[in-house]
């Protein structure tokens, strides 16, 4: 039997974009803190040890994920994913975290602006900080240097990837602000959305308390008298 599945040489892979996340599932999102968003998956996912790159504290990065993993140091199979994105896309990065050599530059900014790109996490350094501080693409990564990428390989686009110790799948919805990036997976993402709402719903019952001064000192006493403590 001949098999129809493309051969890959060891070390690249690239497979198609993925699709199908509703633009009114991404415009509720960007409206929503990435804070909350973690706190409605458990508060323990999302990306740490990225920096905002971008000037404005307020920008917002939201849209579906095309992963890339690349071998540190090289962006050849960046390159390539800037081919193959469409407006709206967040590229995710894998770049191992390396700090030795820039992954992306002003010129590949330049790509993305002219891409509709909706922004960029790398888990690698950047070179030219002034272009990325301009409005445009929103850009979150580990650090930066002057010293450039060579262009040799491998890489992988759209394989599940871990970036910043967050694990992204392709189509993943991602959301970053000042406080950081959180991936939704795209098939939860409409209970995430839900869960988030109800989250905002509660802290905003709590901030009013705590401006009032009638929070329930229930809320915490309770907790300690479980563990123990007489109060």
């Amino acid at each position: 039997m001949t098999s129809t599945a493309k051969s890959w040489p060891a070390g690249y892979r690239i497979h198609p974009r993925e699709t199908g996340l509703p633009a009114g599932l991404v415009k509720a999102f960007a409206a929503l803190p990435t804070a909350a968003i973690g706190d409605a998956m458990s508060r323990n996912v999302g990306t740490y040890g990225l920096r905002q790159y971008h000037r404005r504290l307020e920008t917002v990065l939201c849209g579906p994920a095309l992963t890339v993993r690349v071998r540190p140091g090289d962006n050849l199979m960046i390159h390539k994913a800037l081919m193959m994105v469409q407006p709206g896309d967040v590229l995710v990065i894998d770049g191992g975290g390396d700090l030795s050599q820039a992954l992306m530059g002003g010129l590949m900014r330049t790509t993305c602006l002219a891409k509709g790109v909706a922004g960029i996490v790398l888990d690698g350094a950047i070179r030219d900080l002034v272009e990325w501080a301009e409005d445009g693409v929103p850009v979150f990564a580990r650090g930066h240097t002057h010293r450039g990428p060579s262009k040799d390989g491998p890489g992988e686009i759209n394989v599940p990837i871990a970036c910043a110790g967050m694990a992204v799948m392709p189509g993943d919805l991602i959301v970053g602000d000042a406080d950081g990036v959180v991936a939704v997976r795209a098939s939860d993402a409409e209970e995430v959305l839900a869960r988030t709402l109800r989250h905002l719903e509660r802290e905003a019952q709590i901030r009013e308390s705590n401006q009032t001064g009638s929070a329930d000192p229930e809320r915490f006493d309770a907790v300690l008298r479980a563990k123990g403590l007489p109060v």
